[in-house]
């Protein structure tokens, strides 16, 4: 019976691990060119759960995507394979100031401080549909934030 407990206490160590990595952490497949260069459509990425208070400027997020004239779903966010997901970078976290371009949508003047519980998030590409179209990110809207990407595309090796 001892035998059994030690060699049983491992694998329910590795299955508890597993379970908790599987509610922390989630893999999401980039589709779009908003963030291009820095992810193509195809990559898989790696990400880690939080909510927007998790977030720090710089960082790359994954976000549940806006609503028809920058409005925002309610309610918890859906399963990640279930939904369409933005990644966006965050360039502004509550306190920072609003940057010019985003000024306008949000109704503020540039430099106005980020209010508490919302981001400012803009594609890395030319070609965005980011916070100068929604306003404000609100912190429920987010998933998590990258931590690295697991592959790259076929089509992004070439190029």
């Amino acid at each position: 019976m001892r035998r059994v407990m030690i060699l049983l206490a491992p694998i329910a160590a590795l299955a508890a691990g597993l379970v908790v990595a599987r509610r922390r952490f989630v893999v999401v497949r980039i589709s779009g060119a908003s963030m291009l260069p820095t992810y193509r459509t195809g990559d898989r990425v790696l990400v880690r759960r939080t909510t927007g208070a998790g977030v720090r400027r710089g960082q790359v997020v994954v976000l549940q995507t806006a609503l028809p004239g920058g409005k925002w779903r309610m309610g918890p966010l859906p399963r990640p394979g279930a939904a369409r997901w933005f990644i966006k970078r965050a360039v502004a976290v509550p306190g920072d100031p609003v940057p010019g371009q985003v000024a306008a949508r949000v109704g503020a003047s540039p430099g106005d401080p980020v209010p508490a519980g919302r981001l400012v998030v803009l594609g890395d590409g030319p070609v965005s549909e980011d916070s100068r179209a929604w306003g404000y990110v609100p912190f429920d809207r987010v998933l998590g934030v990258v931590v690295r990407r697991l592959a790259t595309s076929p089509e992004s090796e070439g190029s």
